[in-house]
């Protein structure tokens, strides 16, 4: 009696055949609601796990930049210098073209020299870069500011802005040449965003 005899353990019973009993079949039910349903769990998207380079947060200097080339004054300054720039190309182009470019209409008979031609060359290109460049920025500061009213960034701006400024350009010929503008404006615009879009 000094000792108590120690009991050994007693593995558990198997079934018979030696084999663990088979894992409960998979319910696709449940797989679909940690994929795609209520329990699933939306990773956020770190461009360094993706294997791109992580950005850093953005300074005050680049979010002030930022605001200041989103500005209805940055983008109508862009359109005016852009206007100006194909203007002045268009006029040149189109006077480059033209037979009459030079010509004294007293004397139709002398030939214009070299630097009649590109005098009048230059003031054709000034005049089409200006009326390209008011245009330009009548167009983007309209488009800005409908933008901004309708909080919304759609082709429904282009075609608004575009009547806008065609209706204010055409007013001046009298009320047909405004609507005449208005609808070759907006029907202009809205090819050109459906083009780029």
């Amino acid at each position: 009696g000094c000792c108590r005899p120690v009991m050994a353990a007693v593995p558990p019973s198997s079934p018979p055949g030696g084999s663990e009993p088979p894992p409960p079949p998979l319910q696709y039910s449940l797989l679909l609601q940690h994929l795609v349903g209520e329990q699933r769990r939306p990773r956020a998207l770190d461009p360094a796990t993706l294997g791109g380079i992580p950005s850093p947060p953005k300074s005050e200097e680049q979010k002030m930049v930022e605001r200041a080339m989103e500005s209805c004054a940055f983008k109508a300054v862009l359109a005016c210098v852009g206007g100006f720039v194909l203007g002045g190309a268009f006029g040149i182009f189109t006077a480059g073209i033209d037979t009459n470019v030079g010509f004294d209409p007293k004397d139709p008979y002398r030939t214009p020299t070299a630097k009649e031609v590109l005098k009048d060359m230059g003031q054709r290109g000034i005049s089409y870069a200006k009326n390209f460049a008011i245009v330009g920025a009548m167009f983007s500061c309209t488009e800005c500011v409908v933008e901004s009213y309708r909080g919304k960034s759609d082709w429904k701006n282009s075609v608004i802005s575009g009547c806008i400024t065609g209706g204010a350009i055409g007013f001046r010929a009298g009320l047909k040449a405004g609507v005449i503008g208005c609808g070759g404006f907006a029907a202009f615009s809205a090819a050109i965003d459906y083009y780029l879009r």
